[in-house]
C-alpha cells in the first residue's frame, strides 16, 4: 500500500464517523452530551488545516480538512436547530 492510500483510507473513516455523529444528531433531535465549542473548535481547526495543507501541496490532508469543515458547519446548524426545538417546547 502506497502512502497516498493509506492516507485517502484513513480520511474516508474520519468523514464517515463525524458524518454519522452529525446524522445521529439530526435524526434524534437532541443536544444533550454534544457541546457547541465542538464545532465551534472543529471550524477552527479545520479551517487552519486546510489552509496548511493548501500551503504544503498535501491534497489528501486538504480535502479532508475541508470536508471536516462543511461537517462541522452542518453540526453547528443542527446543533441550533435542535436547541431551538428543545427551547421552544
Amino acid at each position: 500500500m502506497t502512502a497516498t492510500l493509506i492516507g485517502w483510507l484513513s480520511s474516508g473513516i474520519l468523514l464517515l464517523t463525524i458524518t454519522r455523529q452529525v446524522y445521529s444528531q439530526w435524526i434524534s433531535g437532541q443536544t444533550s452530551g454534544v457541546s457547541r465549542w465542538l464545532f465551534i473548535g472543529q471550524v477552527a481547526a479545520s479551517t487552519g488545516f486546510s489552509t496548511y495543507s493548501f500551503m504544503l501541496h498535501n491534497w489528501v490532508f486538504f480535502v479532508t480538512n475541508c470536508m471536516l469543515l462543511v461537517a462541522a458547519v452542518v453540526g453547528e446548524f443542527v446543533y441550533l436547530r435542535n436547541r431551538r426545538r428543545t427551547h421552544a417546547r
